[in-house]
């Protein structure tokens, strides 16, 4: 079998630190690129867990992963990872959790999930297809307001409000179906753009995060993983964007400070993860930022907006 090289690879194995006898939850599976190369260094003892709430991620996993004793999968969001590590008996003692905060290849270069527009696809975007509302179904229903309100807070488009009434006015006309002609209807329309990007790339992202509740479910996973990690474990996550890099740098920075300098929490949208976090006593030292290496910017260009963030859990 031939797995795609995962983003950030070495700098995330050695952001994990992984040793052969250690337990590790892999919260984004995907198609099992970092779980590969993290179940190629165990040994003995050693035990990875991997979550992920596809399920064609989760069949994946079990037809290339299925017969090696230390792996097991989950089907589940990483917000139920502590569920998930409790019924496995491992909570608290976990050296190592990995969240990729990305899109897999297979979603984006699959049509029929309605990611990307550089294919025609119907306008789906699920991360889990067999739960929740469609794109389609959600851009037919939407307030106008609502949709502007999304595109905004979570693709920071600046045109939101002429994209939004343009939807509304072409679906009372006809119902938007697919990616393209969703993607075709922005490029219409007339307003501040990107040169570098197509006019439909941060609609998509915002669509796609407000659908699967990407930011939402993200804090709450985070003080998951301090609480779960055992003394001297890392939580090692890769984003792709400000708005989730903006959650886990700042999740990160005050699970690091004692309970007492806290900051008062920021008015906004997103949830703050700090009161999960002080109330599971969930300590952590930031061990540092990384970026993706010219090289591999170069042969991925999925690779060039990454950062990952590394922290340890206080022993």
């Amino acid at each position: 079998m031939t797995l795609h090289r995962p983003v950030m690879l070495d700098e995330a194995l050695t952001g994990l630190g992984v040793r052969a006898d250690g337990i590790y939850l892999d919260g984004t599976f995907g198609r099992g690129g970092h779980s590969a190369a993290i179940l190629d260094a165990l040994a003995g003892s050693g035990a990875l867990h991997g979550l992920d709430q596809d399920p064609e991620a989760v069949a994946h996993a079990r037809q290339h992963f299925g017969d090696r004793p230390n792996f097991h999968i989950h089907h589940a969001n990483f917000a139920q990872m502590r569920a998930v590590a409790e019924s496995a008996g491992i909570a608290g003692r976990i050296d190592g959790i990995l969240l990729d905060l990305g899109v897999s290849s297979p979603q984006l270069d699959d049509a029929s999930r309605g990611f990307s527009f550089s294919k025609d696809g119907p306008l789906d975007m699920r991360m889990n297809p067999e739960a929740g509302e469609s794109a389609a179904q959600w851009l037919a229903r939407a307030d106008e307001g609502d949709i502007a309100d999304v595109l905004y807070q979570y693709g920071e488009e600046r045109n939101s409000r002429r994209i939004a009434r343009r939807i509304v006015e072409t679906r009372a006309e006809a119902p938007l179906l697919t990616t393209h002609q969703l993607a075709a209807l922005i490029a219409t329309v007339p307003g501040p753009r990107s040169r570098n990007i197509h006019p439909a790339t941060r609609s998509f992202q915002a669509i796609r995060i407000f659908l699967n509740r990407e930011l939402d479910v993200l804090p709450e996973a985070l003080a998951q993983a301090g609480e779960l990690l055992a003394p001297g474990g890392r939580l090692a996550v890769i984003s792709f964007h400000s708005l989730e890099d903006r959650i886990v740098k700042r999740f990160m920075r005050e699970a690091g400070n004692e309970a007492g300098n806290r900051e008062p929490s920021p008015k906004g949208h997103f949830h703050d993860p700090r009161p999960s976090a002080v109330r599971e006593g969930a300590t952590l030292r930031k061990v540092g930022r990384y970026f993706p290496t010219d090289a591999e910017s170069g042969s991925n260009p999925r690779a060039r907006s990454a950062v990952l963030r590394v922290a340890e859990k206080a022993a």
